[in-house]
């Protein structure tokens, strides 16, 4: 299928979303909305791929969201049909809001990694986007910017909530408050991208060999492993503790470690069935 502000191709079990709308600086157009989640869902829902690299073209990363995003006609936040009492206005503008934000949710309730692959800016939205994958790469040249506050607004797409559990709280809130650039290198060491490279090109090829490396394990336990990660972070040890034991009573049977161990003894790359399809899919 094509698409307005991506391409996507999958080989190797890795599915690879690039935007693609490099010259334009690969604003958040309304269509960038839509079929981010359209793609990402997709993919989840027919196991078509065991990994996902969200990468880019031209100049930046992305500027993050695009002024036709607000604007008449096909913008998302249009009110001008809608309703005409404030308050029901005010709880469409929530509605908008949630839904923009679900569409990088659906980047966390994936059932496969999502690594994000940043060269030049990372502006706005676009930190809201990567802050939801699971893992953040950079390019030297590579910058991110909480530009929210720089035009007057309060970031509300998710950078606010995820940001401060992926770095320290203050740099977080400096970084919130400020409108600061954060380069690459110090990205790196405050621990926002897991490695830096030294150009555009190696950034690729370097974060699709790390997909290609996780593809080549169960699903199943990758899965099983993002599951846990995610709800550990917003509960208590106890907690995750519980959830683990009760995952693993329903989903763990032991093939994929049979298969981890044959493949071993043969010498040779574990093969692993896929996740089943999702219901709706059928």
């Amino acid at each position: 299928m094509n698409y307005n502000c991506f391409d996507v191709t999958i080989s190797g079990k890795i599915a690879h979303l690039q935007l693609k709308r490099g010259d334009e600086l690969n604003t958040m157009t309304p269509d960038f909305w839509r079929e981010l989640p359209e793609i990402v869902s997709g993919i989840d829902a027919d196991a078509s791929a065991r990994a996902i690299v969200i990468s880019s073209t031209g100049r930046h990363f992305s500027a993050g969201m695009d002024l036709a995003v607000f604007q008449g006609g096909g913008g998302l936040f249009n009110l001008d049909d809608g309703p005409k009492e404030i308050g029901r206005q005010r709880s469409t503008l929530r509605a908008m809001a949630l839904r923009l934000q679900d569409s990088f949710s659906v980047l966390e309730r994936a059932r496969m990694p999502v690594l994000a692959a940043v060269q030049g800016g990372c502006i706005g939205g676009a930190v809201d986007m990567i802050s939801a994958c699971d893992m953040r790469y950079a390019s030297a040249d590579a910058f991110f910017c909480i530009q929210e506050i720089n035009i007057g607004m309060t970031a509300d797409v998710g950078t606010l909530q995820r940001l401060p559990k992926l770095i320290p709280e203050g740099v977080a809130r400096e970084l919130a408050y400020t409108g600061d650039r954060l380069p690459a290198g110090r990205a790196r060491e405050i621990g926002l991208v897991n490695e830096v490279f030294d150009t555009h090109e190696d950034l690729v090829e370097g974060v699709l060999d790390i997909a290609a490396r996780i593809v080549r394990h169960s699903p199943l336990a990758i899965w099983g492993t993002k599951e846990m990660i995610n709800f550990t972070r917003d509960h208590s040890v106890a907690d995750g503790l519980n959830y683990v034991a009760t995952w693993q009573a329903g989903m763990f049977h032991g093939a994929d470690m049979m298969e981890e161990f044959v493949a071993k003894s043969d010498k040779r790359d574990p093969e692993f069935e896929d996740v089943p399809r999702l219901p709706e899919q059928l």
